[in-house]
């Protein structure tokens, strides 16, 4: 039974991995939808679980606001393809059709479902909605974009993103309010390039691993449970890396594609963008210190089944990316020399 179990998850999987590709490498709108409605059927069996009733109605939720989404953009479609090629309404269908993936990513102001559904899932899947999944919606974004539109988009994805992490006690959604933040730093480095995008995506995805990872390890979901477990040093030390890497504080990892966004902003003279990037950065930073100041200064009790985790192999690969990350900056020099 487990084995038939593990297969079906591999298959799904492969079809998740399948339908992106299919999205971003069509050559029509339809061709794309139907890329988005595969990768849609393939995650729901990946998250719902019979046993967890919880997982049940987070597999619901996301089926419902993922089909809407999808409803709509299939809409604005057949609106432009059939019935406007007459008509000039174009900033209007590009509005719409933006706002449909948008809320395919959990993007502002369509984010109402996204910390409910991180919530009720697993660490891992977890992982696969905040990275795997923003990139169809992603890269049908940078097809066909409104600019005035998206750049609103990205000042309230950025004010909700370090606001709403601010009052939480769940670590999902607080990673979860976190993917709404860089959601916002996404979404203009795709309008600036795709090259941009792609480097800034895939260190977001390598941090967001390590700290999923470190959660998984510890079994935490909460922050009051890293607040008395007594860690061992080094997943503290590790733990505080990946969290200041994530906020994009130098010389971390985290800091390099924020840089060269920032930079990009400062040369075409985008001062109050800047200003606002900076001052939610800055938040974000705020309640990740909260947490790994108090998670280092608390008294602890003794937990007796943590201490196997101090002998966990993988530890290594977290000491390693940590490594990499904190000396990161360094060797940007040399690759940007």
């Amino acid at each position: 039974m487990l084995s038939n179990n593990n297969s079906n998850k591999m298959f799904f999987l492969f079809i998740l991995f399948f339908s992106t590709l299919i999205s971003i490498s069509s050559n029509s709108w339809f061709g794309c939808w139907i890329g988005l409605e595969i990768n849609l059927l393939s995650f729901i069996p990946l998250i719902s679980n019979s046993k967890n009733l919880l997982s049940v109605e987070t597999s619901l939720k996301y089926f419902l606001t993922q089909s809407l989404a999808s409803i709509n953009f299939l809409f604005m479609i057949l609106i432009k393809f059939s019935l406007l090629k007459n008509f000039n309404m174009n900033n209007i269908i590009s509005i719409m059709m933006n706002s449909s993936l948008l809320m395919k990513m959990g993007s502002m102001p369509f984010h109402f479902w996204f910390p409910n559904i991180v919530e009720g899932l697993s660490w891992m899947n977890n992982f696969i909605l905040m990275t795997w999944q923003k990139i169809s919606p992603m890269i049908l974004l940078s097809y066909y974009f409104n600019k005035n539109f998206l750049i609103f988009m990205i000042i309230m994805n950025l004010i909700i993103g370090s606001l709403g992490g601010l009052n939480q006690t769940s670590l999902r959604k607080l990673l979860a309010f976190s993917s709404i933040n860089n959601l916002g730093w996404m979404i203009l480095s795709i309008m600036i390039s795709e090259n941009l995008w792609l480097f800034y995506f895939t260190i977001y995805s390598m941090m967001i691993l390590m700290m999923i990872s470190l959660f998984l390890m510890m079994n935490v979901y909460f922050m009051n449970q890293m607040f008395i477990n007594n860690m061992n040093f080094f997943i503290k030390l590790n733990m505080l890396i990946n969290f200041l890497s994530l906020g994009g504080l130098p010389p971390f990892m985290g800091f390099m594609p924020k840089w060269i966004i920032i930079n990009f902003l400062l040369i075409n003279k985008f001062y109050f963008l800047t200003f606002i990037f900076m001052m939610t950065s800055l938040i974000i930073i705020y309640y990740y210190i909260r947490i790994i100041y108090s998670s280092f200064m608390f008294n602890y009790f003794k937990m007796k089944w943590m201490n196997f985790f101090t002998k966990n192999n993988f530890m290594l690969l977290i000491n390693l990316s940590s490594f990499i990350s904190i000396s990161s900056m360094i060797l940007s020099t040399f690759i940007f020399m």
